[in-house]
């Protein structure tokens, strides 16, 4: 593991040196922040944490993810340099990592920028900072499971287009899949519907997002995240031999 901090400076270099990266930071706070004013309307309910705003990171991220993960590995396949990557020292591991990282710092940074709403709360009111740290560790863990699917999508496409496509539409299904078992509930057995739907990433979210940061939860986005990205690297291991 000692060339995945070069990985990780150079994949966040390649981030921070893309105005696109910024174009979409933006267009993230920009929404949340209008979301969070206007739908949700959080000055007119007197909150005491920032759920107005988190309660749709969940749907944000459905874009805000492929739109970061298309700079992931679309590079590497680029003038044969994904070729040119498998003769180097590097395990796939590595790469993985270091990618994948880079990516969920940025995702980090995001979230940062939005330390006003914090200032901003604790000033109008007695803030729950409390429950707003669970929100944000909750929001930072859900696009880690996001973006370690994306990783894997990345890895089995080429064009920057057709990843952003198949990992939308596939988060999206995956988001919305309560929705479709809750009209399927007369129809299969109640057990089978209540397994299915806790398996929603959206749903073990909400439940972070009301101040509830349990253990459970926790290990739910970490286990995505670690079979999602072992996923990735036996598929980079296959395809180097």
């Amino acid at each position: 593991m000692k060339r995945l901090p070069v990985i990780f400076k150079r994949q966040l270099s390649n981030y921070l040196s893309t105005p696109s990266t910024y174009f979409g930071i933006a267009i993230f706070l920009i929404a949340n922040t209008a979301l969070g004013f206007y739908v949700g309307k959080f000055l007119e309910n007197t909150p005491t944490n920032l759920h107005a705003f988190f309660q749709y990171h969940p749907w944000l991220y459905l874009f805000f993810i492929p739109f970061i993960s298309t700079l992931l590995w679309s590079d590497e396949y680029k003038d044969n340099a994904f070729s040119f990557t498998n003769t180097l020292p590097v395990s796939a591991l590595e790469l993985t990592l270091g990618k994948f990282l880079a990516a969920w710092i940025l995702c980090a940074l995001t979230l940062s920028l939005t330390l006003p709403l914090v200032i901003t709360i604790n000033y109008l009111v007695i803030a729950d900072n409390s429950t707003i740290l669970a929100q944000f560790i909750g929001s930072w863990l859900l696009a880690g499971a996001y973006l370690s699917f994306a990783c894997l999508v990345c890895v089995m496409a080429y064009n920057r287009l057709i990843i952003f496509g198949i990992t939308l539409a596939l988060l999206l299904t995956a988001s919305t899949l309560s929705s479709v078992l809750d009209m399927l509930s007369h129809q299969a057995p109640i057990w089978v519907v209540d397994s299915l739907i806790s398996l929603n990433p959206r749903i073990r979210f909400s439940t972070i997002d009301s101040g509830l940061l349990t253990l459970q939860d926790t290990s739910y986005f970490i286990s995505m995240i670690i079979a999602f990205l072992t996923a990735t690297t036996l598929i980079l291991n296959f395809r180097k031999s």
